[in-house]
């Protein structure tokens, strides 16, 4: 149950549903119910793809790169640090890779579900070198389970909160989002700074 709990609030920070749900609305404006609630739930399912393939693909590729896990922490700590401080500064779209040009351009198309959605708003390289190293560490089968697990929990909550996005966001407001993106980013933060600071300690005792 701990590394459950722990794989799913660190994920969550990081992926940050909630913070996605204005741009979500944004990105469906014009859409009914139902393909709102289409486009949430193949969000959702993107994001589960994305994640489960990184978990168990990810070592291969850094062997196949020569990268080393520590190596992989301090990036995938940065990036998360920089996802962090752009929730807390308010500048997180701009973090993601979400730029004007983009938003513009999925609004022109009809299948927005896995770009920018799925990729690069939320299953982010934040994400995916959070599980590479989980992996790692946590060599056992049973322990890999949870971790899917918890990653399949999450990505029902992906779709439960793009779907209430209208309720979410009349629910909260605009500075109710915001105030919640802001404790998240903190917490985003600590999460990376927590896996440079790891990743110094292992290499320096080597």
């Amino acid at each position: 149950m701990d590394l459950f709990l722990l794989t799913f609030a660190a994920l969550f920070s990081v992926i940050n549903p909630l913070g996605s749900v204005p741009i979500f609305l944004g990105l469906t404006q014009d859409d009914s119910k139902e393909s709102k609630n289409k486009t949430a739930l193949w969000a959702a399912i993107n994001v589960c793809i994305i994640l489960i393939i990184s978990f168990f693909i990810g070592e291969y590729v850094l062997k196949f790169f020569g990268i080393s896990i520590d190596v992989l922490r301090i990036a995938g700590g940065i990036i998360i640090c920089t996802s962090g401080f752009g929730l807390l500064s308010g500048t997180f779209s701009k973090k993601r890779g979400v730029s004007k040009k983009v938003t513009d351009d999925a609004q022109h198309r009809s299948d927005i579900a896995l770009t920018p959605l799925a990729i690069p708003m939320m299953a982010g390289p934040g994400s995916m070198s959070l599980l590479i190293a989980m992996y790692q560490d946590y060599p056992e089968y049973s322990d890999k389970a949870i971790i899917v697990g918890a990653i399949l929990i999450l990505s029902l909550s992906v779709f439960l909160i793009l779907r209430s996005a209208n309720y979410l966001s009349k629910l909260l407001g605009a500075s109710g989002i915001v105030a919640i993106s802001r404790i998240i980013g903190f917490l985003v933060l600590a999460i990376g700074v927590q896996y440079i600071v790891n990743s110094l300690v292992a290499i320096f005792k080597i």
